[in-house]
């Protein structure tokens, strides 16, 4: 019989730390949130919070700030714009990954747990590392590549036609929210670059401006890194801007046919 062991540090303790509303709060909210601090040498832990609703904010972020103010300053997570567009705030709340700032608290039933983006090393709480995502992205060259001079002092123009193609693909705000929720990235991330890499790589290959297509596509053509989705579409129905990487990817692989017939 085959017996697996997970990595040191990796199994949840039970017992975590309570924190209670005050209490003439009258209308409570519990929250769960993953807690882990590798500095201490400590297994990870779900921290109990109960956020008084009428003392806060709307979103799950707002109720991460105030149990950070008020409950436990050590508590660590990012946010920045507040407004869905900069992907900072990133994480899986309630079973789903998807932003914070966006994501309304009356919208999850009962007690909200709250984990970092899977799949990724955690540096502490809900941060995770996003170094190898970050290296991916840089790896399909995410800029306008041209030989021809640019025209003197002018732009590179592009017709309403071509402009409109870009639509759907330059949204994208690399929150990770789609890669860290498709399986395939789970196994295979080492190799693999997952639907929001691909999404940005297909917004250059799209753009009409950019002369290196046969070159990108030279770059994508390969077993893991691009061939590896198999259209499980997880990565569209979580992505918060409500984008769909996999039909991107699926453009990617027609345009990989299209050139070698």
């Amino acid at each position: 019989m085959a017996e697996f062991f997970l990595p040191a540090n990796s199994k949840i303790k039970p017992d975590g730390k309570r924190h209670k509303a005050a209490a003439e709060a009258k209308r409570i909210k519990k929250f769960k949130i993953y807690r882990y601090d590798p500095d201490s040498g400590e297994n990870p832990r779900y921290d109990d919070f109960e956020v008084d609703l009428d003392s806060c904010g709307p979103m799950v972020l707002d109720a991460l700030i105030k149990m950070k103010a008020e409950a436990d300053s050590t508590l660590t997570f990012r946010r920045s714009c507040r407004e869905g567009i900069c992907g900072s705030c990133a994480m899986n709340i309630d079973g789903t990954n998807t932003l914070a700032c966006t994501k309304a608290i009356e919208d999850v039933k009962g007690d909200i747990r709250i984990t970092p983006l899977p799949n990724m090393e955690v540096i502490k709480d809900l941060v995770p590392d996003f170094t190898h995502f970050y290296a991916q992205y840089a790896s399909i060259k995410p800029w306008l590549q041209t030989v021809t001079p640019a025209p003197a002092g002018k732009e590179r123009l592009q017709s309403p036609e071509d402009r409109a193609k870009l639509d759907g693909l330059y949204e994208c705000i690399l929150c990770a929210c789609c890669s860290t929720s498709c399986p395939s990235y789970w196994w295979n991330s080492d190799k693999f670059l997952g639907p929001a890499i691909l999404l940005q790589a297909y917004r250059w290959l799209a753009d009409s401006r950019d002369e290196m297509t046969g070159e990108r596509l030279d770059e994508l053509e390969d077993p893991f890194r691009l061939y590896r989705c198999h259209t499980i579409m997880n990565c569209a129905n979580v992505c918060p801007k409500g984008l769909n990487p996999a039909k991107a990817i699926a453009e990617i692989k027609k345009m990989e046919i299209e050139r070698a017939i």
